[in-house]
């Protein structure tokens, strides 16, 4: 007979109004989970250049093993990160390309070619006296024309 009675009251608490509205409650924030991954996978593929309303489609239909899928399958970089990196490329190319001198006294920009620095007046190169090249200040002879200096 106890068992009976405690049988009934096991059944009589999961009876109760309140774990129907509890189950009701789970089952919509499971929903609500499964549409929040739907929007943010159209919202992911969009800035990864995927197929965004494909992925969506396919995480709205297969579900959780939706959401899987596509992040095994998604591009690994976003569209953003890829243009930053080529700009950071060629930025760093132009930089190297372009080594750009500085004068010795002030440390203003110079070109290579310059005879005096146009800031400081500091003399930065001799001429040859007979091409008019410009030559470093400890060289001897001119590399272009073969005349001692």
């Amino acid at each position: 007979m106890d068992i009976l009675k405690y049988a009934n009251n096991v059944v009589a608490f999961f009876t109760n109004p309140i774990w129907k509205y509890l189950f009701y409650g789970i089952i919509f924030m499971l929903i609500v989970i499964w549409l929040s991954f739907v929007y943010w996978t159209f919202r992911d593929a969009k800035l990864r250049n995927a197929p965004a309303l494909f992925w969506a489609v396919i995480v709205f239909i297969f579900n959780y093993i939706g959401i899987i899928l596509y992040l095994i399958l998604r591009p690994p970089e976003y569209i953003d990160d890829v243009v930053e990196r080529e700009l950071e490329i060629k930025k760093t190319e132009l930089l190297l390309d372009g080594v750009s001198l500085k004068c010795p006294a002030c440390g203003k920009e110079i070109k290579e070619d310059f005879l005096i620095c146009p800031y400081c007046r500091k003399k930065l190169k001799n001429s040859c006296i007979n091409c008019g090249r410009p030559l470093n200040l400890d060289w001897k002879i001119c590399p272009y024309c073969k005349t001692p200096q």
